[in-house]
């Protein structure tokens, strides 16, 4: 299938819940793949998340990421029109934006609830603005946003190396679920 699309081969595997793929992790190291990203996938009550002492009076939700909240967001430079819809796609999406002083914003946040479930993406502050409390802000309130509409847990994505961010969610009560890794073959 990669092959046939002039695309490199890739693997996305999970371990450490119950079924998942330590065995396929094993083999694909022993035929010399490589494992490039590692991802925790970590839940929590809702609740304690919503009720932070966040002032969120400054985090503006909206139903679609605008020209700002896309400045900010770091996965793409230019996201084209497949990206948008992605991003706005889910059966309840809120987009957070916390203003900064002229162009992109400060920090920003997504949320899709789901039933009870309410899964958080692309939380990103601007690296000058980091350690004082935006992260949490946005949380809290797509936290409290995802409350309101019956949600009752959460869930979310964290690399692995990015231990600000894990230290800040083990701080929300974010539990490790599992783990997923990305695999490539090692160069020729």
């Amino acid at each position: 299938w990669y092959a046939e699309r002039d695309l490199p081969p890739y693997v996305q595997t999970a371990t450490g819940a119950a079924g998942t793929q330590e065995l396929l992790c094993a083999e694909l190291e022993r035929h010399g793949w490589r494992r490039e990203v590692t991802a925790q996938v970590r839940i929590a009550a809702l609740a304690p998340v919503g009720d932070g002492a966040a002032d969120v009076a400054a985090v503006r939700l909206t139903r679609a990421p605008d020209a700002a909240w896309l400045a900010r967001y770091q996965r793409f430079s230019t996201p084209g029109p497949h990206v948008l819809r992605v991003l706005e796609s889910g059966p309840s999406v809120w987009f957070a934006t916390v203003a900064g002083d002229g162009g992109a914003p400060d920090a920003i946040g997504r949320c899709v609830v789901d039933g009870r479930w309410a899964g958080f993406m692309a939380v990103e502050v601007a690296p000058e603005r980091r350690r004082r409390g935006l992260a949490t802000t946005v949380m809290t309130a797509l936290a409290r946003r995802a409350l309101d509409e019956g949600a009752s847990a959460a869930w979310l994505q964290v690399e692995e190396e990015n231990e600000g961010a894990r230290a800040l969610y083990d701080g929300m009560g974010f539990a490790l679920h599992h783990s997923y890794h990305h695999y490539r073959p090692s160069p020729a």
